[in-house]
């Protein structure tokens, strides 16, 4: 069970983006349809991810154990600690969404949240760039995140 609880270290950058095409593929269907089952699958995905890493999430599977293969993608290995704040950060975007939607208040606020989450995650998937991640990054040097959280996030700057 513990195992099934712990996030990859390290993460297949690659295979992070293909799953961000996929939140991005998802936000755009939410923003058509306005459809709340793709809020409540994209909320699973990032809880699954964030708890798990891939293991409980189905687009991480079918990412990491179809597409990953069959497309012969090669493994670029990155620090999964930031990854998996950048994968909470989504989560909260997305419970927030449903928090907005089933409030009924706006589907306005719903629209935007959803919005800025494929926005992140199109910078992600399209270049490469994790948002989270850089924001993990400062929240180390700043000592909000203690370095023992990820050695290899660790940035030794010089006059610091």
């Amino acid at each position: 069970m513990k195992t099934l609880f712990s996030f990859p270290n390290p993460v297949n950058d690659y295979a992070a983006r293909m799953v961000a095409l996929f939140v991005v593929a998802l936000a755009l269907a939410f923003q058509i349809t306005g459809n709340e089952y793709i809020l409540i699958f994209l909320a699973y995905g990032f809880a699954a991810r964030t708890l798990t890493g891939p293991s409980l999430s189905p687009i991480g599977q079918l990412v990491t154990r179809v597409l990953i293969p069959l497309l012969r993608i090669p493994n670029k290995p990155v620090a999964g600690p930031p990854k998996r704040f950048a994968q909470s950060i989504g989560l909260g975007f997305s419970i927030a969404a449903l928090v907005t939607f089933y409030l009924g208040d706006s589907v306005v606020i719903t629209r935007y949240l959803i919005g800025t989450l494929g926005l992140f995650a199109s910078i992600e998937a399209f270049l490469g760039f994790c948002t989270g991640c850089y924001v993990f990054g400062w929240l180390m040097r700043f000592g909000i995140i203690p370095d023992s959280v990820c050695e290899d996030c660790k940035i030794d700057y010089p006059g610091a």
